[in-house]
Parts: structure tokens; C-alpha cells; sequence
């Protein structure tokens, strides 16, 4: 007796995977909206320039938030409604801030243009806590996810990585990043893109483009993401964000678990790493 040889199942093209991780960060996106997950995050700055003082303690910083995706109406955005997340500090190295009252409950109850003027208030202010001498706004763990979105995916040029075996490309992005949370299995795809568009998603401080590019690990089956990576490099200023998914239990979903970030420049250099966790719904009743 002989058993019939079964026919290989055939591999997707890289056109299917984008068009289920489109429908994937769809579907992420309205699972996540109203969830609040609370963040611990911790920033470093290194100076090595030749006219620091090397007695001079680096500063650190140590920030407790809130963190939540919401809906912001193009009241806030003209003519650009989009899902925005909001990191609302209440903890800066261990001193409260703020009393931690329920005013993001309040923002999902109140979707008017004076409750979307406050979201970007708050972003202001959260952003203020950042340290160092570079400015930056895309330290958000969702922030590349909206480069799969089925309107953005035509500004991108996208690869399939067959023989990509690790997660950072040398060893400085190691050393700034390195976590063994950020370690794949085979079954990923690895999928490099880079942003070919006239108007890139980021933008320089004078409005200027700032092209993305970086990876994504993905997997090839449903489209989810397992591991974002960002990468723009402009001003003088190498920007690398690497941020980690894992399955939550009570969530039913992959949720954001770790971000772990560098900014490079001549003289300085800026760590950040966040943790996730305590993820809980808030009523929009």
C-alpha cells in the first residue's frame, strides 16, 4: 500500500500579505479603541561630546501614563480623521503630577471639536516630559502600524525578506534595543518597506518630508504583526523605534507589550524603553 503524496499548500504572494494586514490593522484598530493600557516608560540621554563635562551625571527620566487609541474627528485634523493615541502622564520619577482623575473616560463620552482640542492639549503636554535636545512626537508603540493601512500601503514600497534572521541590522541598534522579546520564529515573515510617497507621514519640525522605512514581522497567515520597526533618518537625527506584540489574555488580542527607542546625533544619544500592561476597557456610555 501506498500513500498518495499530498500537494504542497501554496506559499501567498506578498500582495495577499498586505491586503490581510491591512484588514488586520482595521480590525486591531477598532479592538484597541477605548482600552487603556498603562505604560512605564524610561528615557536615558547620553552626551559624548568632546565638550561635556564627563563628571556630568547622564539624566534620566521615569514616566508612568496612561495610553489610549482613540477616534479624533477631522475637527482636530482637518480633513484628516484618524485614530490618534494619547499618552496622558500622571507620573513623573515617582512624583505625581497630576491627580489621576477619569478625564479620558470623559474625552470617549464627549466627541466634540472642544473635546478634540483637548486631546491635542494633552499631547502637548505629555510630550513636554520628554528629555533631551531632540524633539520628537512619533514615540507612540502604535504609530507604524498606519504605514499597512490600505490607504497609505500604495506610498510604500514593500520586500519580502526570505533570509532575514535577525531583528536589529548592526550592533549599535542591538545595544540600544536588544530585549528577548524581539525574537521571531521562523514561521514570520520578515517585510521591509520604505516610503516612496510625495508626502510622507512624518515631517520634519519645519514641515519638510522625513521618509520612514524599516520592517515589520509579520504573520504571513492573518496579517497580525508581531514586530514594528521605524526608522527616519533627517536633521542630523537617526531615529530608531522597535515595538514588540504579544497575546493578552483578557484582551483576546495582540496587544502592544514593549518600545524600545534610540535618537542619534552628533553628541547625543537617546534611549527609551517602554513596558505595557494592566489593559482595561473604558465605557463609552
Amino acid at each position: 500500500m501506498a500513500a498518495l503524496a499530498q500537494p504542497a499548500a501554496q506559499a501567498p504572494s506578498l500582495n495577499d500579505v498586505l491586503k490581510r494586514s491591512a484588514a488586520y490593522v482595521a480590525n486591531f484598530h477598532k479592538q484597541l479603541s477605548g482600552i487603556v493600557a498603562e505604560e512605564s516608560y524610561r528615557q536615558e540621554v547620553i552626551t559624548n561630546s568632546r565638550w561635556a563635562n564627563s563628571l556630568l551625571v547622564n539624566p534620566t527620566r521615569q514616566l508612568r501614563s496612561d495610553l489610549l487609541l482613540l477616534w479624533a474627528s477631522d475637527s482636530w485634523i482637518p480633513g484628516l480623521p484618524r485614530y490618534v493615541e494619547l499618552r496622558d502622564v500622571f507620573e513623573v520619577d515617582g512624583a505625581p503630577i497630576r491627580d489621576r482623575q477619569e478625564r479620558l473616560e470623559k474625552l470617549l463620552k464627549d466627541r466634540t471639536a472642544a473635546a478634540d482640542a483637548r486631546i491635542g492639549s494633552i499631547i502637548d503636554e505629555s510630550a513636554r516630559y520628554n528629555i533631551g535636545t531632540i524633539t520628537r512626537n512619533i514615540n507612540t508603540p502604535l504609530m507604524t502600524l498606519q504605514f499597512l493601512e490600505e490607504l497609505n500601503q500604495p506610498n510604500f514600497r514593500f520586500k519580502h525578506i526570505e533570509k532575514a534572521e535577525a531583528v536589529f541590522r548592526n550592533k549599535q541598534d542591538l545595544a540600544a534595543n536588544d530585549a528577548p522579546v524581539f525574537r521571531v520564529s521562523t514561521e514570520m515573515w520578515t517585510v521591509e518597506y520604505q516610503e516612496r510617497g510625495r508626502r510622507t507621514i512624518i515631517k520634519r519640525p519645519d514641515g519638510s518630508n522625513m521618509p520612514a522605512r524599516g520592517r515589520f514581522w509579520i504573520n504571513p497567515n492573518n496579517g497580525s504583526v508581531l514586530i514594528s520597526e521605524l526608522i527616519v533618518d533627517g536633521g542630523g537625527v537617526v531615529a530608531t523605534v522597535t515595538v514588540s506584540y504579544q497575546s493578552e489574555p483578557l484582551m483576546g488580542f495582540l496587544v502592544p507589550v514593549e518600545m524600545r527607542e534610540s535618537y542619534v546625533r552628533s553628541g547625543e544619544r537617546i534611549t527609551g524603553h517602554a513596558e505595557y500592561g494592566r489593559f482595561r476597557s473604558l465605557s463609552k456610555d
